[in-house]
């Protein structure tokens, strides 16, 4: 039964918002630079090192998205699609170091107030408000499809929030004189960043050690296995991610004597799809079989068929990729 066996995405969507975003943002980041050191602000600098790892996130996500693109060879055969995975956790890493970096240096500032230049504060973080809002206008449409996309539309979405409270901070100094009040914004940015970047890191994690994916319910997907009619016993099942919007599954499946082979294969790769939106399968179909798993609450069971002669004549392999 022959297949098409590519699985990168016919298009890349996103790539153009994440160029514009990208322009948008590395432009504003020079002038915030040095902008925090003219005003003597640290609540600015640490959204200037947040921009800095947004316009990192953006290119790297580029670069990924331009390496996922190439298609599978002899060594990969998978393709390049999970450099976004790798992506997302380096840019979660520099967020991490940026953040540690913050916190330590506004401890500093607790001890030694210094003086903030708060109307030039004011002017650079409501620039950059405004830049952050237009990437992330820019980005939202690809940050539920892509790990590499969400993870730089959440160092702009952070960044934004920086921005509102720098310009609050900016505002609060130059009516009250408040000095700490710099260090303290610049902590609270620190501390709202962290478990966001966590959670990106999390399912990054997930997908390079071939977790199941994000809302798919293994218990689920067997009982939809299951379900059929001709089935009678499914083992050996796998369910991973190739990419973060990519569900790949693969199973052994016992069929009832005289089941069509075909018939079957095609009927729970469409069950598989309506119900848990799986497009990669490939199913082994097998008429015998050491039990009625499918009839047995899962909890008891415990066999693994690990050592099953998978060679056995009466086999029928299928690959099924919508």
């Amino acid at each position: 039964m022959g297949h098409d066996h590519d699985h990168l995405p016919s298009e890349i969507r996103h790539e153009k918002p994440l160029w514009w975003a990208l322009g948008l943002t590395a432009t504003f980041l020079l002038a915030e630079v040095i902008g925090a050191f003219l005003t003597n602000s640290l609540a600015l600098l640490s959204d200037a090192a947040h921009m800095a790892t947004d316009t990192l996130a953006l290119m790297i996500a580029l670069v990924a998205v331009r390496l996922s693109r190439r298609p599978p060879d002899a060594r990969r055969t998978y393709g390049y699609a999970r450099l976004e995975a790798l992506g997302a956790m380096f840019n979660g890493g520099m967020l991490f170091v940026v953040a540690g970096y913050i916190l330590w240096e506004a401890i500093a500032r607790f001890r030694q107030p210094q003086d903030i230049a708060s109307t030039g504060m004011l002017v650079i973080a409501a620039i950059g408000l405004l830049v952050n809002l237009i990437s992330m206008r820019l980005l939202k449409a690809g940050s539920g499809e892509s790990l590499n996309v969400k993870g730089a539309y959440l160092e702009v979405w952070a960044d934004m929030l920086g921005s509102v409270a720098v310009i609050i901070g900016a505002l609060l100094i130059r009516w009250t004189g408040w000095k700490v009040i710099d260090p303290i914004l610049a902590v609270l940015i620190g501390l709202w960043v962290l478990p966001r970047t966590w959670v990106l890191m999390r399912e990054a994690i997930n997908v390079l050690l071939e977790g199941v994916p994000k809302g798919i319910v293994l218990a689920d997907v067997r009982g939809t296995l299951c379900a059929h009619g001709d089935v009678v016993d499914v083992h050996d099942l796998h369910v991973w991610a190739l990419a973060s919007s990519t569900p790949a599954l693969s199973a052994h499946v016992v069929m009832g004597e005289g089941a069509d082979a075909d018939r079957v294969r095609r009927a729970l790769a469409d069950a598989l799809h309506e119900r848990h939106g799986i497009d990669h399968v490939t199913l082994q179909l097998e008429v015998d079989h050491c039990g009625d798993a499918c009839a047995i609450d899962p909890a008891a069971r415990a066999h693994d068929h690990q050592g099953h002669d998978h060679a056995d004549e009466r086999g029928h392999h299928g690959h099924v990729h919508r």
